[in-house]
């Protein structure tokens, strides 16, 4: 899946997890890396299934989780907690985490 694809999901139910912020002006490259790097170990994690992610002034990144657990298990992995202390301290100016089930979905394929 490249930067700007659509995840293909399989059919609901599953979890979404969107991470809304805002970036400070620090550490511009030492982010990008960590981003890249989050995003591939994210895609190694058990119950992983896809994320789409946008950033202009307001950045949106949406996960996709198979359970409530695998959220848990990829919040507590180790190399994430340190690129979220890391966002915390020095990348993020502001930033909001929500956790949603997704119960239906559908896109231009099925309004044919």
């Amino acid at each position: 899946m490249t930067q700007n694809d659509i995840a293909k999901t399989p059919h609901p139910p599953y979890y979404a997890v969107i991470f809304t912020s805002h970036r400070t002006h620090i550490g511009g490259e030492e982010y990008l890396k960590m981003a890249e790097k989050m995003v591939s170990l994210a895609q190694k994690q058990p119950g992983y299934l896809g994320h789409e992610s946008a950033r202009e002034d307001l950045g949106i990144t949406v996960s996709y989780w198979e359970s409530l657990e695998a959220i848990r298990s990829w919040k507590m992995n180790g190399e994430h907690l340190i690129a979220q202390k890391m966002g915390r301290e020095k990348w993020y100016s502001a930033f909001k985490t929500r956790i949603c089930l997704v119960e239906r979905d559908y896109g231009m394929e099925e309004l044919g």
